[in-house]
């Protein structure tokens, strides 16, 4: 590492399960995020500060007025640009060593197949089961960390799903592919700072699945109630007759 990336990632480097090595891990590292709303936004500002090598985004979308409430990537001159521009020149000032890989399509399950074949860690930022479902079958068939988030109103939830540790459960174990429950933000609305919040934590649980660092809560489910500002476990149990991942 030459100077100014010490000096960049000094804060990072000083602590003993990162140091040195494991900053040159991250600089090693790609990472495949889907969706840059409200949960993708902070997400990938954090991963981008942090020093990842190389980030894939994917959004099809145009910043507009109503997502700026939310979706700190973005502000007033970036509204009618595509996300993934508007993000990559967010995230390029941020850090100019970062490398941004980006599509502004949706992916079918084998483009999503061969982005995942190359990445180390996969984020679904999206909000649709439609979405989540095939992110989910994508990493279960490449053996390749999920970290999954969603928000609404005041009410977030955080999972880790990771096909290469022993007895892992999937994101079909935890909801049936039939459900046809979709809620959305423009529809129910959601609390920003409660986006900033889950977002934060699947950077922070992206940067420990790279670096093999401390516990993930991989097999458990964070439940977030901002409104009362409290945080429940649930565990995940492999259902054994799964069709993705038995």
């Amino acid at each position: 590492m030459n100077d100014d990336q010490l000096l960049r990632y000094s804060r990072q480097i000083m602590l003993p399960q990162i140091d040195v090595a494991g900053q040159e891990r991250l600089k090693n590292s790609k990472v495949l995020i889907v969706g840059l709303g409200g949960l993708g936004s902070p997400t990938s500002i954090y991963l981008a500060a942090a020093g990842i090598g190389e980030l894939t985004l994917i959004d099809f979308d145009k910043v507009s007025l109503s997502n700026l409430q939310r979706q700190i990537l973005y502000n007033n001159n970036d509204i009618g640009r595509l996300k993934i521009d508007a993000a990559r020149d967010h995230l390029i000032s941020l850090n100019p060593e970062v490398d941004i890989r980006s599509f502004d399509e949706k992916l079918n399950e084998e483009d999503l197949t061969k982005e995942a074949k190359r990445t180390d860690v996969m984020i679904d930022a999206t909000d649709n089961f439609a979405t989540r479902f095939a992110l989910n079958r994508v990493s279960v068939k490449t053996n390749t960390p999920l970290i999954s988030g969603a928000a609404i109103r005041f009410e977030g939830q955080i999972a880790v799903f990771n096909p290469l540790k022993k007895i892992s459960p999937c994101y079909r174990c935890l909801y049936d592919d039939e459900i046809s429950i979709e809620e959305s933000c423009s529809a129910n609305g959601v609390f920003a700072p409660l986006l900033g919040i889950v977002g934060s934590m699947q950077a922070c649980e992206t940067i420990k699945v790279i670096l093999d660092a401390g516990k993930t809560i991989h097999g458990k489910l964070l439940l977030i109630d901002a409104l009362n500002m409290e945080i429940r476990e649930a565990k995940l149990i492999k259902d054994n007759n799964c069709p993705i991942c038995t």
